[in-house]
């Protein structure tokens, strides 16, 4: 019942959101988006988060028909015992596959999901973490590369990788083969390659010419025998089965976040630092959307 109530609150908050005061939608926004620390953080706590006063949040609680502020919370306080129930297991994927011939077929998608993530997870072992980011530290350059459907993962473990590998380099940068930017790599150098089954020619030959070239070579894939001739210094192994008719990459990207924690959280303060630096840059330039508070008058 707990999740039922505070689901039809956030969804009435989605919904209702647009017609809102500008201090309630922040309010409203925080809340959908941060559901478990509201419910369990005080009404000033939660405030201060938001940037508003307490009173808006009263305010809130009123307009959705709660007496008060407390009285809101506590669907979702409640609701935060209720997800960590272990007696609930996968009951939950039953209930779902037993709506209809849709319900079904969206189970399956799902067990398919947790299951890539779970067998990745387990092959993801702490030695391989430490070793692929000893690896990628310790290089005179490290590059990260992939072609076509998981050029997408490439770019993402990129965007966020630079700030704690400010050196970190994705290849190709524009339309091409990855080969075209690999003109310098060599010894001391280290190539994080993704590819997945039906195996990229393009990433192939990168791996190759990253090897011929005295270069290390991290791989993730669903196979360590993607191809004759190539071999890792390091593989890791996530999970791609899919319920359709391309490979799902759920299996890689907890590998890939994976790697991002250990590399963000051993950099300290310095990628802490650059990190602000890189959000400073980018609000200065309006590249975020952001709810503008009305002004006050004094």
């Amino acid at each position: 019942m707990a999740l039922q109530d505070k689901a039809r609150i956030v969804q009435r908050l989605i919904a209702e959101t647009k017609d809102l005061p500008p201090r309630l939608q922040l309010a409203a926004k925080y809340i959908v988006d941060h559901s478990h620390a509201f419910g369990m953080d005080p009404i000033r706590e939660t405030a201060r988060k938001i940037g508003i006063g307490a009173n808006s949040l009263v305010r809130l609680a009123d307009h959705l028909g709660f007496d008060s502020f407390d009285a809101l919370r506590a669907p979702f306080r409640a609701a935060l015992t209720a997800r960590y129930d272990a007696s609930e297991g996968q009951g939950w994927i039953d209930r779902v596959s037993g709506a209809g011939d849709f319900g079904s077929e969206h189970a399956l998608s799902l067990r398919n999901e947790m299951e890539i993530t779970g067998q990745s997870l387990r092959h993801f072992t702490a030695d391989q973490a430490q070793q692929a980011v000893e690896m990628l530290t310790g290089a005179q350059n490290a590059y990260v590369t992939a072609t076509r459907a998981s050029y997408s993962l490439a770019y993402y473990f990129h965007y966020v990788g630079r700030m704690a590998l400010p050196g970190l380099q994705l290849i190709p940068r524009h339309m091409g083969s990855p080969v075209d930017e690999m003109m310098n790599v060599g010894p001391g150098d280290v190539l994080l390659a993704i590819t997945f089954a039906p195996y990229s020619a393009e990433t192939i030959r990168a791996l190759r010419l990253a090897k011929d070239n005295g270069a290390q070579v991290i791989l993730i894939s669903d196979s360590e025998l993607i191809a004759p001739n190539i071999t890792a210094d390091l593989f890791l192994k996530a999970a791609a089965q899919s319920q359709h008719f391309f490979p799902c990459f759920s299996g890689a990207m907890v590998v890939l976040e994976g790697l991002l924690h250990h590399l963000i959280r051993q950099g300290g303060d310095e990628v802490r630092d650059r990190i602000a630096r890189y959000e400073e840059l980018r609000e200065d330039s309006g590249a975020y959307w952001q709810a503008k508070l009305p002004k006050v008058r004094r």
